[in-house]
């Protein structure tokens, strides 16, 4: 089920309704009823996977509390539990490898072994990648990880522990929840909230507008360029095609969470902030800052520090990081290109600490000023095309095909962007200035935000008939200006496919 069908629209008022009208000793049992008729609308039969993933955690997390209240010798103790986590650890990263993983093993070790002339027999598995199965894996391992830390309880009621890790506003795309926020929030049955509904009303009205009307027109032209005839389109379309898909997975992937953090506010349910203007930065470590929050802080938390982070050195400093970011990339896909672009920004972050130094002592002998407008729009301009070099490769289907297009921007053909040939590459003339115009809300909606400027919580403080009239309006450029697919079929979010 798709935030952006109609299914979803019928879906959500019925839930929300029979959550607030039955006795708060049945919400999360409904809650959790839910959430998964939510995820079986996709496949049913995957449902016992997520009920599988959702069963070893918990028995592990009791296992742990236990282990944790006993008496026995110490070293004894921290062995059992260890062994406990790891179970937990293998168990559900085993699922997760065969199932996403699986097919690019045998894959690339066949493309290796043919270099020393042996051949590896494939078997012919044909298994549909679960939807989120990514997310809420690691949803769930964190929750493990928390327990054997000591950070949150060890939860005893099932139920309430299933709704945790099927909760359906970010079940499927996050944000990864962390067990210490979400969990203990689920365990307070919630009474409504105009303030809640209204709030997350407008959270759910932005994300539509990004999915529906940025992002979804702005893949019309990104998958018309990064197709199989590639090749035919000179440098400044794939530069153009590069800088909407940049601005085309931010409304999308934003636009999702918008959408789920608002559900769930409806719901009495505060989610993490997954998404805090990620382009509007000075260095690419300030933009993991504001990137895929949720994901970007769990492998830091749960990936680089037990790595050692930066406490062994800088040497071991930069190989964690290069491990963390590699390790993110291959999270996000079963294919060389996304491991490449994870390294790609590793590489960012080593190059920009070991070069911190020297940028300082320059600055300091140029009598720069850090603060300045023009100082930090330059680092922001170079910053942002570090980034789309990277993305080059998550969007590409292939190492190959990056390099290609990488090779076609050093020859540049500027009357393209005269002749009027951008607007037969999936937008017409009028779409494409649409798709500008909606940027530029974007743009300045990311810069309110910059400045401490809540556009949200400005339009709730204005009087009943304002609201309504915003709320008209919205609704009505959503409607009007939506992308809906050539029958009217709701897009999917990319980051299903993690």
């Amino acid at each position: 089920m798709l935030f952006n069908s109609l299914q979803f629209l019928i879906f959500l008022p019925i839930v929300v309704a029979v959550y607030y009208l039955i006795p708060k000793p049945a919400k999360h049992l409904w809650l959790l009823a839910a959430s998964y008729y939510f995820y079986m609308c996709w496949n049913a039969v995957y449902a016992l996977l997520m009920l599988l993933s959702t069963a070893v955690t918990y028995l592990c997390g009791l296992g742990l509390d236990f282990l944790g209240r006993r008496e026995m010798p110490r070293l004894r103790k921290l062995h059992l539990r260890r062994a406990v986590l790891w179970t937990s650890l293998v168990i559900n990263l085993g699922i997760l490898f065969f199932f996403k993983y699986f097919d690019f093993a045998l894959d690339s070790l066949n493309a290796l072994l043919i270099h020393v002339g042996l051949h590896l027999t494939r078997p012919g598995f044909d298994v549909l990648l679960p939807v989120g199965i990514s997310f809420y894996t690691f949803q769930a391992l964190g929750y493990t990880i928390d327990v054997y830390r000591g950070d949150i309880y060890a939860e005893r009621n099932f139920f309430r522990y299933a709704l945790f890790v099927s909760f359906f506003p970010q079940l499927v795309a996050g944000p990864i929840e962390r067990s210490k926020n979400l969990l203990k929030q689920l365990a307070v049955p919630q009474k409504f909230s105009y303030e809640n509904f209204r709030e997350g009303l407008l959270h759910m009205l932005w994300g539509f507008f990004l999915k529906i009307v940025i992002a979804d027109r702005l893949a019309l032209f990104v998958d018309t360029v990064y197709s199989q005839d590639y090749q035919n389109f000179g440098g400044f379309v794939v530069i153009i095609a590069t800088f909407f898909f940049a601005v085309q997975i931010y409304c999308d992937f934003g636009g999702y969470s918008s959408i789920a953090i608002g559900a769930a506010k409806i719901l009495g349910v505060d989610l993490m902030e997954n998404f805090n203007t990620p382009y509007l930065v000075t260095s690419i470590a300030d933009y993991w800052k504001g990137w895929h929050i949720s994901l970007s802080t769990w492998f830091r938390d749960y990936v680089y520090i037990p790595l050692g982070g930066n406490r062994k050195g800088k040497a071991r400093k930069y190989l964690n990081i290069m491990i963390t970011f590699g390790a993110s990339g291959l999270w996000h896909g079963a294919n060389w290109t996304y491991v490449v672009w994870g390294l790609i920004n590793g590489f960012y972050q080593v190059v920009g600490s070991i070069l911190m130094p020297l940028r300082r002592r320059l600055v300091a002998l140029l009598h720069l000023n850090e603060n300045s407008l023009g100082h930090k729009a330059l680092r922001m301009l170079v910053t942002f095309n570090l980034i789309l070099i990277s993305l080059v490769f998550f969007r590409a289907s292939s190492l190959s095909m990056a390099v290609d297009m990488l090779r076609s921007c050093i020859y540049l053909r500027p009357w393209v962007l005269f002749d009027g040939s951008l607007y037969m590459l999936g937008l017409n003339k009028a779409n494409f200035i649409l798709a500008l115009f909606s940027m530029g809300l974007l743009l300045f909606a990311d810069i309110m935000k910059l400045r401490g400027v809540c556009i949200r919580r400005l339009i709730m403080a204005q009087d009943g008939w304002c609201r309504a009239l915003v709320l008209s309006l919205s609704i009505s450029v959503i409607l009007l200006f939506g992308i809906w697919g050539n029958v009217y079929d709701a897009a999917s979010f990319i980051y299903f496919q993690f």
